[in-house]
């Protein structure tokens, strides 16, 4: 295949829960070696870039039996699938005993296949890389158990619930410095210099695999992180960073290897520096949920090479799921905004029929939940008008905007615009409550002294205006609450 898109369209599938459905709906047991033709073609049809299958490495029978003891995991389990049973806890996929894909999803040679039958349509493979913790009876734990931060004894009388004894070793539970320890998992030490090496192996073997990972909690391991969260137990800090020195070994082996970054705490720079072809853009996605809508405005400032590496989403496995959290009206306008703008797009199997209820990742089966047809439709024109537009493609730009002394509304609205060859399209969304008028700038001085044709390619209307009048004074606006406008221009 060639090399990656610039701006991928990723296509996020809970794999588990996804084959059991299809077993259902094709009344036979599915792996990843058996998927019906049509369900691939379904997936092509859509315009994605690639499919991250999250959660196909083996899960942990101790981390199984943990979750079980665990009465908030439960209370959370029974509050996402009211008829829960024990056996619908198939174990966490970020609690990983072995990089070896789950046998009951098909095994190394299912994933195979699935990849060969995506690469068949066009489509990339992602899969799950987990730096910072593993399970506790992963390999490494008897064989290798100084890749782990340790604690002693009396760490595990004090704090029980964030050290844990496995043989004749204390081990410290894996963790964010913001909140409890995970009683499932095991801390890796990030600056062991043989866990390092052990992971360039790992991951290069992902990399045979897959066409890129996405990094669970990508900033736990950087070293200024990692030494503030574990102080003196982690030993001496490395010279050298993580990501660097383990993107430099895959990428030695697995040239256009893609490495995609969950990360926080406004250090998505900083990661892209150390090698990260994309970070997670959670700011935007707090920010569309909360606004107001100046604050999306102003994140767009933000320099074009940097946003060109942020992946955009309104949902995703960890988030609440979009038609929970937003109104119909916000959905579509956040959902135009986030496919809209340069970068990736994270789109969440789900998504497109409305699906409500954030399952947790330890589930292997999910409600039963009505598709919302019109929002499927919905998605479905808007990732067909994406993609038949060439809309990405070309160069993007944040438009101005202007009100008037008696209305500030103009403030409600953000607008931006592509520019292809002999093609320009212009987008303009109403992040708020209550209609908002302004006038629209665009770049476009060779518009002048001509009539222009604005189709909106989502509801099919057309206006004729001046392109003296657009490239002067600006295009006049007036959009109801929660309202888009996805123009392309054409000559009258």
């Amino acid at each position: 295949m060639n090399t990656w898109s610039r701006y991928p369209v990723i296509y996020e599938i809970n794999t588990w829960v996804w084959l059991r459905e299809l077993g259902e709906k094709h009344n036979t047991p599915i792996t990843l070696a058996t998927v019906p033709d049509q369900e691939w073609d379904a997936i092509a049809s859509m315009g994605f870039d690639a499919v991250w299958f999250m959660g196909v490495w083996e899960r942990s029978p101790a981390g199984i039996r943990i979750a079980m003891g665990n009465e908030g995991l439960l209370a959370d389990f029974r509050r996402a699938l009211p008829d829960f049973t024990d056996e619908d806890n198939v174990g966490s996929p970020y609690c990983v005993r072995n990089y070896v894909v789950d046998p009951h999803l098909g095994g190394p040679e299912g994933l195979a296949i699935a990849r060969r039958e995506l690469a068949r349509r066009g489509l990339r493979l992602i899969l799950d890389f987990v730096p910072n913790h593993v399970a506790p009876d992963h390999p490494w734990v008897s064989e290798h158990p100084d890749f782990f931060i340790q604690g002693d004894y009396g760490d595990s009388v004090r704090e029980p619930s964030a050290f844990v004894t496995v043989g004749e070793h204390v081990f410290a539970c894996g963790r964010d410095p913001f909140f409890p320890a995970w009683p499932d998992v095991l801390q890796l030490n990030a600056f062991n210099p043989g866990l390092r090496s052990a992971i360039a192996a790992t991951v290069n073997t992902i990399a045979d695999q897959c066409d890129g990972v996405r990094c669970d909690m990508a900033m736990l391991v950087m070293n200024n992180i990692f030494q503030r969260t574990w102080g003196e137990r982690a030993g001496d800090r490395p010279k050298g960073e993580y990501w660097p020195e383990l993107i430099g070994a895959v990428r030695a082996s697995h040239p256009g290897f893609l490495f995609m970054a969950e990360a926080y705490w406004d250090l998505e720079w900083e990661l892209q520096q150390q090698g990260f072809d994309f970070c997670y853009d959670k700011k935007l996605y707090d920010r569309l949920e909360h606004g107001p809508a100046e604050n999306v405005r102003l994140h767009l400032f933000a320099d074009l090479p940097y946003q060109e590496r942020l992946v955009r989403f309104i949902e995703n496995h960890d988030e609440p799921r979009a038609a929970a959290t937003f109104s119909p009206e916000q959905e579509r306008v956040a959902a135009l905004l986030t496919t809209t703008l340069p970068g990736a797009v994270l789109l969440h199997e789900g998504q497109f029929e409305g699906r409500r209820v954030r399952l947790p990742v330890f589930l292997g089966r999910r409600p039963d939940e009505p598709a919302d047809k019109d929002l499927q439709a919905f998605y479905l024109n808007l990732l067909r008008v994406i993609a038949s537009e060439g809309l990405r493609k070309g160069k993007w730009q944040l438009c101005d905007r202007e009100g008037w002394p008696d209305n500030g509304s103009y403030l409600n609205l953000v607008a931006w615009c592509w520019t292809g060859n002999d093609v320009r399209h212009l987008i303009i969304v109403n992040l708020s409550e209550w209609g908002s008028q302004a006038r629209v700038r665009v770049p476009w001085n060779e518009i002048r002294g001509r009539t222009w044709r604005l189709v909106d390619l989502l509801s099919g209307e057309t206006w004729d205006r001046d392109g003296d009048e657009m490239a002067g004074a600006g295009l006049f606006i007036d959009l109801e609450p929660w309202c888009c406008n996805l123009f392309r221009l054409q000559p009258r």
